[in-house]
């Protein structure tokens, strides 16, 4: 389950590994300073610093996944779906429930940060024609 890199342009490619990249760099900050990340868990979610972990997990095979080209579609959707999680449930909270406005400032800059990434998840899941996660003919 392959994404047939030899249809992108050189720049898309690029742009995929840069993703990974910064998947990849995410992932371990999560795994090397959970303690950093455990004031963003919402309260609501059981588990607490595991949800750290596991965050990191994820980015780490999602950045995997886009670096080896192996099931891409179904990594993409999965980030896509992780990151408008987060919006919903940590960033529009913290935006909403900011006391200073600089923190208002760093909630929105997040809410569209994970947007542009999880849109870009999803462009290459649209791309990714050929594995077997889809759920329309033309998807």
């Amino acid at each position: 389950m392959r994404l047939d890199l030899s249809k992108y342009h050189v720049v898309s490619r690029i742009a995929i590994y840069l993703l990974a990249l910064v998947l990849i760099c995410l992932g371990a900050y999560h795994l090397m300073k959970p303690n950093d990340l455990l004031v963003y868990v919402p309260f609501f979610l059981p588990g607490g610093i595991k949800w750290a972990y596991l965050v990191g997990v994820c980015f780490l095979l999602v950045g995997f996944s886009f670096i080896f080209n192996y099931y891409v579609k179904l990594a993409s959707y999965l980030l896509a779906g992780f990151l408008f999680f987060f919006i919903l449930t940590v960033h529009i909270p913290n935006y909403l429930n900011a006391g200073m406005e600089e923190m208002k400032v760093f909630a929105l800059i997040n809410v569209l940060k994970d947007t542009a990434i999880a849109s870009f998840a999803l462009h290459l899941a649209a791309g990714a024609h050929h594995q077997h996660l889809h759920f329309e003919d033309n998807d």
